[in-house]
């Protein structure tokens, strides 16, 4: 714990004056791209959400609101309507209606051809998409006016008011155009190769100036329509370690520590409690660690489940994060309305671990590390981002549990945007990798639990499915849990998963995350809603005092 006792101590240092017309955020990961729909990483989309805004979001309240269109589509409205199809199957058309005074930050309106050239893309598996509400659900799109598209989808679906941001047609049109390969789009779109260019962003800010790995600087937008942003500058200031981040926090070169834990935040509200607000805001996120399902130990879920059941998630919960975390079950967190109370937490209970050990053929060596009857050592590499203490601590405990039923790990860190731009990314982990996953109010775990999308050269490493998990009965629930607009066959849906996920385990739960949030007092409108959505996406209401 040395570190943390260096970092109190900048406690007393007291912070320069600031710049009130800029704010400076600091962050411990650096995206590995800067495409809104390929690679889903937090900090990325915290970025963007900045610089572009989603045609849908949810709110505080987790009610569904327009950001891109003028009026969110539904069946009363008659925005959203059912259609027949062909073979006597039933779709749904959706109309959206984008707001007419939207623009690109180069003056270039913001139209429905923009909407269908994102469809378009979408549509190209070497394009490489990974967004929590595909535009694949729609195969058919027609464009009505400059403002109006009309989606259709070839069955009912229950999010299908809820669509991302949308691409630039005359900044990444030809960029794709380009690059029509495996591959190809990925490399040749401005967005990653020129991400400077005003036209690729239609938020309250765009990016002015972008160093890889090192610093990216925002601007407001001159186009945009909304509120008026309150800085005249924004910067991310990549800092790379969590305890290096709190130092800049405290001496006050940084004004936002993005990427404090929440064991930072409340050892630094327990020593300062009057300097910063602090915010604990409960979340659909979920800390887990994937096990990678072609490692022949791992595709054991006995296996899976000793190792589980030999980590003491509650005493560690109750040291490190003052309780304030909540023991995961399954993917669904308290806060998701789809949550079943009924899913039981796996208690800590090292003899019943050891007991499944040994019955999936493992018996303990001369060294205390088990075998199985080919001599083979349990051992299992064990794979976080580097930079964060406590992902450190937590891998360290772990392992030392672990060790007490035989299993041996082995620790390593890679920087986020290799293990998420290309480690996860393309399955190259052959172990376990702890991370956390954030979603939104209802979203379907297809993405990262449904067979369609395990990650594979097939589909350009387009899916986030990174354990490989592959169940029928889980498919056949997510399909019913994305599709049935009945409240309590949906919800029936919901329920299955979690009892298959807490009988399966594909990953292993952890916490349900409480965000920590600790930002400067004369920062105003600021607001935490815990939806799944960044933060960011209400930037233009932040200002100094």
């Amino acid at each position: 714990m040395r570190w943390m006792i260096a970092v109190l101590g900048l406690l007393l240092i007291a912070p320069p004056a600031h710049a009130k017309d800029d704010l400076v955020i600091g962050i411990a990961e650096f995206p590995s791209s800067l495409h809104p729909s390929i690679d889903p990483l937090l900090i990325k989309n915290y970025i963007l959400g900045f610089t572009m805004r989603t045609v849908t979001t949810y709110d505080g309240d987790g009610k569904l609101i327009c950001l891109l269109c003028s009026e969110v589509p539904t069946l009363d409205n008659g925005l959203a309507r059912f259609e027949d199809r062909p073979g006597g199957t039933r779709g749904m058309a959706v109309t959206i209606k984008l707001k007419p005074e939207l623009k690109w930050a180069d003056g270039a309106p913001v139209t429905a051809a923009d909407l269908a050239f994102t469809w378009r893309v979408s549509r190209d598996p070497n394009a490489g998409f990974s967004n929590a509400n595909p535009w694949t659900r729609a195969d058919k799109i027609d464009v009505i006016d400059d403002h109006t598209a009309v989606l259709h989808l070839p069955k009912v679906s229950v999010s299908y008011a809820q669509w991302d941001t949308i691409l630039p047609e005359h900044i990444d049109g030809p960029a794709y155009e380009a690059g029509k390969s495996a591959d190809g789009y990925i490399k040749s779109t401005v967005f990653n190769r020129a991400p400077t260019t005003v036209g690729l962003w239609d938020g309250p800010y765009v990016i002015s100036e972008y160093q890889s790995g090192s610093q990216i600087v925002l601007t407001p937008n001159p186009y945009w329509s909304g509120t008026k942003p309150g800085f005249k500058h924004i910067v991310f200031r990549y800092i790379g370690d969590t305890a290096a981040l709190q130092a800049n926090l405290m001496s006050g070169d940084i004004d936002i520590d993005n990427n404090i834990t929440l064991d930072q935040e409340i050892a630094l509200q327990k020593q300062d409690p009057d300097r910063f607000q602090y915010l604990y805001t409960p979340s659909l996120t979920y800390g887990h660690i994937d096990a990678a399902h072609d490692n022949k130990i791992l595709a054991d879920p006995r296996m899976r489940r000793a190792m589980l059941m030999a980590i003491d998630r509650g005493t560690m919960n109750k040291r490190l994060f003052d309780g304030r975390q909540t023991l995961a079950t399954s993917f669904v967190s308290p806060r998701n309305p789809e949550f079943d109370p009924s899913v039981p937490v796996v208690e800590f209970n090292p003899d019943a671990a050891r007991k499944l050990i040994a019955a999936s053929g493992w018996t303990p060596g001369p060294d205390g590390i088990c075998r199985n009857a080919q001599g083979e050592r349990l051992s299992i590499d064990f794979l976080s981002a580097s930079g964060f203490k406590i992902n450190e601590l937590e891998m360290t405990i772990f392992q030392s549990q672990w060790k007490q039923v035989c299993i041996e790990t082995n620790l390593r860190y890679e920087p986020s945007r290799t293990l998420f731009g290309q480690t996860t990314k393309h399955r190259e982990f052959h172990g376990l990798v702890m991370y956390t996953w954030t979603s939104n109010v209802g979203e379907s775990p297809a993405i990262t639990l449904g067979s369609e999308f395990i990650a594979t050269e097939a589909n350009n490493w387009g899916g986030s499915n990174f354990t490989a998990f592959n169940n029928p009965k889980f498919d056949a629930a997510i399909a019913v849990a994305e599709t049935e607009l009945d409240p309590a066959k949906r919800h029936a849906a919901w329920v299955e998963m979690q009892h298959i996920y807490a009988e399966e385990l594909p990953a292993l739960p952890l916490f349900i995350s409480s965000i920590p949030g600790v930002i400067p007092k004369w920062l105003k409108g600021y607001s935490s809603s815990g939806t799944g959505q960044p933060f960011s996406q209400r930037a233009e209401e932040w200002h100094p005092e």
